[in-house]
């Protein structure tokens, strides 16, 4: 259905398939490791560290099955889909190379991985970087040269140069039902605040234009912090990445009050963050939050997000739904169409509810059949394209900075807006003008079209 375009990751442009940004030679003798990274960008972020470590160590990275001597797995194992996902992947990946070491999410279950596939080297769970690299080690023992492997400053990227995820904590302290996060991940643990500065100069240092924070929860980040000398570390360190020159895009904010004083800085022109928020609000009945076991209160986000378009008229926000939650009622349903209505939120997913193994939701009763699911998947889609396609078509004429993201053989230039994040959101095409454009130039942009989810304009 054509509503479905760039309200979801799209097969193709998920952060899950993406390449090493590494040339590809490989000197004489050199051991060489593949990877499949699946799932969220955080998963992405331990993947690229996982792959900077064992480049440090002198292996090279292969960008396919062959030319591997052993391949990673990071699987994803938040929904049963994504588990069977992970599974296909590490058949795949046994199929294809044959020696195959697993971890991320799922690996937080071996015997559910080792019992479909019993002939997998190790498995390791989310964040284990030293046992992924003992497992390596055992496979492939390294053969370091210190005089030829050199390692980029940015370490190794599976992202375009122009961008990276930057995550600031692991776990979460929230015990959703539907979740099963801290499960794998465990409690919030923030990284330290001078630790998260250094990475983030040392990436805009290597040319990094774009930054996109990350984390289960990152208003919430610094709270585990018990002799912390502020009550909310989170603003410090978002004012602090917004001096660093590059934009600064907030994904999956918690709309705790606090979250206002971030909204200040990005009011202001001279500040990198940009106005941006990516919340998980999930639903919007109080009944359905309460089943859910939600910590925000869903008559106090209305006025949250009116609060915030008043301090920064500009401000995007975006954010993620679950329909057809066990028990949910097509009243309670409706609350839900209400309420984007009146929020009129200009980015919105939203997920089918599925249970998850091990997820407390599952035990509830009423659950929801399939096919009320789809209807109301489809009819809360409707009403998110009619609201993107009203909020776009009111940028026309407009003059907004953009970030290129890449220019193709016929001279079309795809760019994000701030109100964009790469993946998850719509683009902005130059048709013309686009010579001597390059992935992470930022121009400036009059818009001149407008369609469900894209923009289209001319360079000025």
């Amino acid at each position: 259905m054509a509503y479905t375009r760039g309200m979801q990751n799209p097969p193709n442009l998920r952060p899950d398939i993406a390449q090493p940004r590494l040339a590809s030679d490989r000197r004489e003798g050199q051991p060489s490791i593949g990877m499949v990274s699946l799932g969220c960008p955080k998963a992405l972020v331990d993947s690229e560290r996982i792959l900077t470590r064992l480049r440090a160590e002198g292996y090279g990275i292969s960008p396919d099955y062959s030319g591997a001597d052993a391949v990673i797995v990071n699987t994803c194992g938040f929904l049963d889909s994504a588990k069977a996902e992970s599974l296909e992947a590490i058949g795949e990946a046994l199929s294809e190379n044959g020696r195959v070491i697993v971890t991320g999410c799922l690996g937080a279950e071996p015997e559910y991985i080792t019992g479909a596939h019993p002939k997998v080297l190790a498995v390791t769970g989310p964040h284990q970087y030293e046992q992924v690299l003992d497992a390596v080690h055992a496979a492939v023992p390294p053969s370091p040269d210190p005089f030829v492997d050199l390692l980029p400053a940015r370490g190794i990227s599976l992202t375009p140069r122009h961008y990276s995820y930057l995550k600031i904590s692991e776990g979460c302290n929230h015990s959703c039902k539907f979740c099963i996060i801290p499960d794998m991940r465990g409690k919030l643990a923030s990284r330290p605040h001078k630790a998260v500065m250094r990475e983030a100069e040392k990436l805009v240092d290597a040319g990094v234009r774009e930054l996109l924070v990350i984390s289960q929860d990152t208003s919430a980040y610094g709270t585990d912090w018990k002799d912390r000398e502020i009550k909310f570390p989170f603003l410090d360190l978002a004012r602090d990445l917004g001096t660093l020159g590059a934009w600064v895009r907030l994904h999956y904010v918690y709309p705790y009050p606090h979250v206002a004083q971030v909204i200040d800085a990005m009011a202001d022109a001279g500040n990198g963050l940009l106005p941006y928020l990516d919340i998980p609000f999930q639903h919007a009945h109080p009944d359905v939050l309460r089943r859910m076991a939600r910590p925000a209160a869903a008559e106090k986000t209305l006025d949250r997000i009116a609060e915030w378009r008043s301090i920064c008229p500009d401000i995007t926000l975006r954010s993620t739904f679950i329909v057809g939650y066990p028990g949910e009622t097509e009243a309670e349903f409706q609350t839900l169409l209400d309420w984007m209505d009146e929020a009129q939120l200009d980015r919105v997913g939203c997920f089918q509810y599925e249970n998850v193994e091990g997820a407390r939701s599952n035990a509830l009763p009423d659950h929801v059949p399939d096919d009320v699911k789809q209807d109301r998947w489809d009819r809360f889609m409707q009403k998110a394209q009619a609201i993107s396609e009203a909020k776009l078509e009111a940028k026309v004429g407009r003059v907004l900075p953009v970030i290129v993201d890449d220019v193709d053989e016929d001279g079309i230039a795809t760019c994000r807006t701030m109100a964009d994040a790469p993946e998850i959101d719509g683009n902005l095409f130059i048709d013309e003008g686009t010579e001597g454009l390059n992935p992470g130039d930022i121009v400036q942009v009059e818009v001149d079209e407008a369609g469900e989810y894209d923009l289209w304009g001319q360079r000025i």
